[in-house]
């Protein structure tokens, strides 16, 4: 490996938060995808995803792009938490290669504020105590005596982080 190719899986790490490579990787086997198939959910030529994995490239200059990436990890982290089902993923797929939104970075450079905090603590201690599945079922359990209770666990437990942030900002004002 070059210095420069380790120079630019150093500056992915940057602004990724790990190489391409092992992003890609990751989501070519939580989707059974190859290299083609992932190229083309995300909108980019083979040839380019190539360059990104084998640090030849090191950004990502296309918005759209960016925006598919970032919903093929939030659907990747839903089907391992039971919030999606795998039978839901080709649509999803499909959803996400359609997608033109935006991608932006503004909240990258902003520290989390104390919502933000306490959702993100929230979520992470019940997907550290329990499964997706697990969670998925204590949320079918309570939800005829204790609906409420079984909404928290699927917001919080499977859900992505917007709604989970919202359904907190919707609640504050009981704490």
């Amino acid at each position: 490996m070059t210095d420069a190719v380790e120079l630019n899986r150093q500056a992915q790490r940057e602004a990724y938060g790990a190489p391409l490579a092992e992003t890609f990787r990751a989501l070519m086997g939580d989707f059974a995808l190859t290299q083609a198939g992932l190229a083309q959910v995300l909108g980019i030529s083979p040839p380019m995803l190539s360059q990104l994995i084998g640090a030849r490239r090191v950004k990502i200059g296309n918005p759209a792009v960016l925006h598919r990436l970032q919903a093929l990890r939030e659907l990747a982290e839903a089907v391992r938490t039971g919030g999606v089902s795998t039978d839901e993923v080709p649509d999803r797929l499909n959803e996400i290669q359609a997608s033109t939104g935006q991608w932006t970075r503004t909240d990258a450079h902003v520290a989390p504020n104390g919502d933000e905090l306490a959702v993100d603590g929230l979520r992470s201690l019940l997907r550290a105590v329990a499964s997706g599945q697990e969670l998925k079922s204590a949320a079918a359990a309570l939800e005829g005596a204790h609906p409420t209770l079984a909404e928290v666990l699927r917001v919080y437990g499977m859900g992505p982080v917007g709604p989970a942030r919202e359904h907190y900002a919707r609640h504050r004002d009981l704490f």
